[in-house]
């Protein structure tokens, strides 16, 4: 790396001394002809980003392509490699709550012979979407370490519970409480990862999608008394504790540099990289001198640090200009349709097979379990394809995405002829690896095309909406006539949407930078 790209720092602070109003920060751009050699790097770093906030806030844009060149300079080390894993285990955490739900409620329900048997499926969701909200939004607000930490030990712990619950209402409490936690710690573990990452280790946000699969393999106990249930989650619970705890004990995370950045916390930005630098012996040109003469940030905060101006301030960040208000907005249309088009399938399914006399497979706990485990040995595979897909030049995110949601839209409709189980099983060990290539490339786009001073607040939104439409299947499986067909073809055409509405996207992340 060029050393000299810390020195334009001189220049940028004389065309700051100008002024701090708009007009003179646009004033940038004929200053930067004044600053020789490094000048052409500052354009190049400009053109290597996903979006410039230069127009919004010229100082933030300046700063975080130094921070963006100092990680690229530190590159690759044995941190991240933890941070893969550890993180990852927020995907399984997240994976094994829904998990965890589904195969136990029917043997809960024997105990507790509830009025409404799909309060465990609706107390899921609704712990999953406000925790998506809470920690999402909280994250850009308290910082991402508090959160990426305190969130996943919470899920533990009320798991653990869950499993003493006496009645079905305590029950659906805890599990709520659980998918809290899990849910909102997912959307930090794409944050974080993110945040620490140099641009050409991007697409590993895609590849850590495979951990969801991972998860639905650790929830195969068959106990056939009534306590089997209660040792699921207690056993998995306990699981989750242990990942929890050595999130702490094995990379002592540290608050990410890009929120530090945001937030006007300059020194802390560049010892966050001095000591990883020192740590992993890699260079890091970057001084605290290079950043605080670029001016000050302004345009990440609200009025009231912890009130409601400050969470409005967030949500704003998201639509600040044209392009980036049409982003944010398409991809939480996205989030709204996969949420919408994944779980309404799978009510109708069952009872659409069997109007037509399909013979899906035999019944009892080894062939439900040999297809879950299938399934989802299949499903690690997606995000692994997903990963090389994006990668390429000719494909990107957008083109992955869109041939994931095809892809999968025709085995959808395929799915429909199901007769045997043998074809069963094929076609959902093959729904499971294409809708992977698509939600796992859903999952890395998303945070990489959202700015970092609102990325959690933005990626919790989209996430949100996700779990809105599994609310919705729930009541629909509840109330709705789930023998007929036009629903199912209706969640296949969607994958249609979702596949142009992927390649619409205004923004394409492969070969360049976050902001």
């Amino acid at each position: 790396m060029d050393e000299n790209i810390f020195d334009k720092s001189d220049g940028m602070e004389r065309s700051f001394e100008k002024g701090t109003d708009r007009e003179h920060h646009a004033g940038l751009h004929d200053d930067v002809d004044h600053l020789g050699d490094a000048s052409n790097i500052e354009i190049e770093s400009e053109e290597a980003q996903i979006f410039s906030m230069r127009e919004i806030d010229p100082v933030l844009d300046a700063k975080m392509r130094l921070v963006n060149k100092t990680m690229d300079e530190i590159g690759w080390t044995p941190m991240h490699l933890k941070l893969f894993f550890l993180n990852g285990f927020g995907y399984s955490a997240d994976s094994l709550i829904l998990a965890l739900q589904a195969v136990t409620a029917s043997q809960a329900a024997l105990e507790f012979r509830p009025s409404f048997a799909y309060a465990l499926n609706v107390a899921v969701y609704t712990g999953m979407l406000v925790g998506v909200l809470v920690w999402g939004l909280g994250a850009d607000i308290i910082g991402r370490r508090f959160a990426f930490n305190v969130s996943l030990f919470s899920s533990s712990v009320f798991a653990i519970v869950a499993g003493s619950s006496p009645n079905w209402v305590v029950l659906a409490v805890f599990v709520s409480l659980a998918a809290f936690g899990a849910g909102g710690n997912l959307v930090l573990d794409t944050t974080v990862f993110l945040e620490y990452l140099p641009s050409n280790k991007q697409w590993l946000i895609t590849l850590m999608a495979c951990w969801w699969g991972l998860a639905y393999d650790a929830t195969t106990c068959t106990k056939e008394n009534n306590m089997g249930w209660r040792y699921i989650w207690y056993g998995n619970g306990g699981l989750v504790m242990l990942c929890s705890i050595l999130r702490v004990t094995v990379i002592r995370l540290r608050e990410t540099p890009k929120y530090l950045l945001t937030k006007g916390d300059d020194a802390a930005v560049v010892k966050t990289f001095q000591d990883i630098a020192q740590k992993y012996n890699r260079p890091c040109h970057l001084t605290l001198e290079a950043l605080d003469s670029l001016g000050r940030i302004t345009s990440t905060y609200g009025n009231s640090r912890y009130g409601f101006n400050e969470l409005w301030a967030h949500i704003c960040g998201l639509f600040v200009t044209k392009k980036l208000a049409l982003s944010t907005t398409m991809i939480w249309l996205s989030w709204l349709l996969i949420g919408l088009a994944y779980p309404l399938f799978y009510v109708f399914l069952p009872d659409y097979l069997a109007t037509r006399g399909a013979q899906t497979g035999q019944s009892g706990p080894y062939y439900q379990w040999r297809n879950y485990m299938l399934s989802s040995v299949a499903g690690i595979f997606g995000p692994v394809a997903a990963g090389f897909m994006c990668n390429l030049k000719v494909l990107g995110r957008r083109y992955t995405m869109a041939i994931g949601a095809l892809i999968t839209m025709a085995f959808f409709f395929a799915y429909t002829a199901v007769r045997t189980p043998a074809q069963n099983v094929g076609l959902s060990c093959a729904i499971s690896f294409s809708l992977n290539i698509y939600y796992g490339t859903l999952y890395a786009y998303t945070p990489e095309s959202l700015p970092s001073a609102h990325r959690a607040t933005g990626n919790g939104i989209a996430v949100a909406f996700n779990r809105v439409m599994g609310l919705v299947s729930s009541f629909v499986a509840a109330y709705g006539n789930t023998a007929t067909s036009v629903p199912i073809f209706v969640c296949a055409g969607l994958y249609v949407v979702m596949a142009f509405v992927a390649v619409m996207f205004p923004f394409e992340p492969y070969g360049k930078q976050a902001m």
